[in-house]
């Protein structure tokens, strides 16, 4: 009997799961990108936003009646940049990122109000530091890629690279329409969660009080099959 009752149970959960479902998805998107924090000595980190990029999958699953699970797999660009005197550096950060949002999505019109919120998860996967400008007159050009480690070591100082931690998580915020046929418009706003700055081996006891997160926000254009 209780056998029975669980598998009526579960019929009736993937019927509903059927019923509101929307099925595959793609996404992609323009925006600007941001990294806030502090600087070693606690003073606020003043660096500027650059144009960043976003494209990828997702998948919509209904779970009520205009309420719906929303998981998706992007590519996205992050970073910033600073300006001290003449030179220009731009941090270029690369991720993987999966989301998980809860969308509401009342009828509106011809299609749906969109109002979505939820966690983010990423990894970088490559990076770069670019410098540009002039010195003393002369132009200047330099460039050092980016290691993603959550934990500096001896050995590593005597590569020329810049490290930050690879994980990165967050909390996304959108709105947006969706129109009849799939074709859809969100804005979004990213605000990272997750210190960046890497363990040093050898200064655990100093006072460096250095710390980076991303945070961003954008344009995204997306279709549901």
């Amino acid at each position: 009997m209780k056998r029975k009752i669980w598998t009526l149970m579960a019929a009736m959960v993937m019927m509903t799961v059927v019923a509101y479902s929307q099925g595959f998805g793609i996404r992609a998107g323009v925006g600007l990108q941001n990294i806030n924090g502090k600087e070693s000595d606690g003073d606020k980190l003043e660096l500027k936003m650059i144009p960043a990029f976003h494209a990828g999958i997702n998948y919509e699953i209904g779970i009520a009646e205009e309420f719906y699970l929303q998981s998706g797999l992007l590519f996205a660009t992050k970073g910033a940049k600073d300006e001290i005197e003449e030179v220009t550096s731009k941090f270029n950060l690369s991720y993987l990122e999966l989301d998980l949002n809860l969308v509401y999505k009342p009828a509106l019109g011809n299609g749906h109000l969109m109002i979505g919120f939820g966690p983010y998860v990423a990894y970088g996967i490559m990076g770069k530091l670019k410098s540009e400008g002039e010195v003393m007159g002369v132009d200047y050009s330099a460039e050092m890629d980016i290691k993603f480690k959550n934990k500096v070591t001896a050995d590593d100082y005597e590569d020329d690279l810049l490290f930050l931690k690879g994980l990165d998580a967050g909390a996304n915020l959108f709105v947006g329409y969706e129109l009849g046929f799939g074709l859809s418009f969100q804005l979004n706003t990213q605000l990272g969660l997750l210190d960046m700055t890497p363990a040093y081996e050898g200064d655990e006891d100093t006072d460096d009080e250095s710390k980076m997160s991303n945070t961003g926000f954008g344009l995204s254009v997306g279709y549901r099959f």
